[in-house]
């Protein structure tokens, strides 16, 4: 894998949506490795907040600015000239979606728009590392993996914002980016992401924790729907090989990259709230399949992930149940020993990077 431990040694890096969930594991990643890391967001979106937990406030730099704000984004990226940039602000639920799509649109698209405006904005160089989802693939339930060249599209607001993403990004590329000296970029669509300190609402993982905690029993409602599951630090490490190769591999500027389990390892949503409750001592749950509606989710995804592992050497290094148990971990310590969260969260990340260092 292209990650060395000095990769981002005194480099200034800003990460957008660094208080969110792969945001702030993103975010102590590369305090550990020896990076100054700027955050940038409007909000902290859950509460409880890994962020918060962690104390990062103390070691990262939070700055408070809505992406949809172009002309105070640009100014400060301007100022801050980061030798890095990994966008990961975006509007992530996709019941939220159906219920604001504008928003959801204006976040997802739009924003992603500023990014690149204000990276065209730049004098400096920079890397810029810019995270869509795997949900921007136009999904017609097939059962093999979707390949990095597939149609981009998308029934939800939620996936239609990021296929629009997409698009954005294609046009700067080839309109600005492709021969400048200044800017290299590349994308990252990541699967299902699990891992201690979600706390998102309509997720299946966190709606776990939440309902096992006040000893109810949580309610499954597409138990039969496949995702490509992994932990946190699997796509982060792919990000991270992304911004790594861009230094020297013009074969990755421009181009997308999958960041998902092996085929193999596709699970249903039932197969992880099984698994799950084997590490609770309370853990029930009961299935209420979800029948109808706009907000129906597709039933199969799959990702092909051999362009990663043939450009960058990239491949996920977790079996399923090694991620649900670093995941069951995290939570039981909150639930247990709040104050432990950061030593645990550092104490994870040093044992993924001896893995793949």
């Amino acid at each position: 894998m292209e990650i060395r431990k000095d990769a981002f040694k005194n480099s200034k890096v800003i990460i957008t949506g660094h208080t969110g969930f792969k945001g702030s594991w993103l975010s102590l990643w590369l305090n550990q490795m020896g990076a100054e890391v700027i955050g940038i967001s409007n909000i902290i979106p859950t509460k409880p907040s890994h962020f918060e937990l962690a104390g990062m406030h103390s070691f990262v730099k939070d700055i408070r600015i809505d992406i949809r704000d172009l002309g105070t984004l640009s100014e400060t990226i301007s100022r801050i000239k980061p030798d890095y940039l990994f966008h990961l602000a975006a509007q992530p639920i996709v019941n939220e979606s159906i219920k604001n799509p504008i928003d959801t649109w204006n976040v997802n698209t739009i924003g992603t728009v500023n990014i690149l405006q204000s990276l065209l904005n730049l004098k400096n160089p920079c890397i810029g590392i810019l995270i869509t989802s795997d949900k921007a693939y136009d999904n017609q339930e097939w059962i093999w993996g979707y390949k990095e060249t597939d149609r981009i599209g998308g029934g939800d607001p939620y996936s239609a914002s990021k296929g629009g993403a997409e698009l954005a990004i294609s046009s700067y590329f080839r309109s600005y980016f492709k021969d400048s000296s200044n800017i290299k970029i590349a994308i990252g669509r990541a699967g299902n992401v699990i891992g201690g300190g979600d706390w998102a609402p309509s997720r299946i993982v966190p709606d776990c924790i939440r309902s096992w905690q006040i000893k109810n029993s949580v309610e499954i409602r597409n138990p039969y729907s496949t995702r490509p599951w992994q932990h946190v630090l699997e796509p982060l490490s792919g990000y991270l090989s992304m911004a790594t190769s861009l230094n020297y591999n013009k074969k990755i500027n421009g181009q997308a990259f999958n960041f998902g389990p092996s085929l193999d390892d596709n699970k249903t949503v039932l197969e992880v709230v099984s698994t799950l409750s084997k590490h609770f001592q309370f853990a029930k749950y009961e299935i209420k399949e979800q029948t109808s509606g706009v907000n129906k989710e597709s039933k199969l995804l799959k990702l092909n992930c051999d362009k990663a592992l043939t450009l960058m050497n990239w491949k996920a290094q977790y079996s399923f149940n090694e991620t649900i148990s670093n995941t069951a971990i995290w939570y039981k310590t909150f639930l247990d020993s709040p104050e432990k969260i950061l030593n645990l969260s550092k104490s994870q990340i040093n044992d993924y990077m001896d893995r793949i260092i």
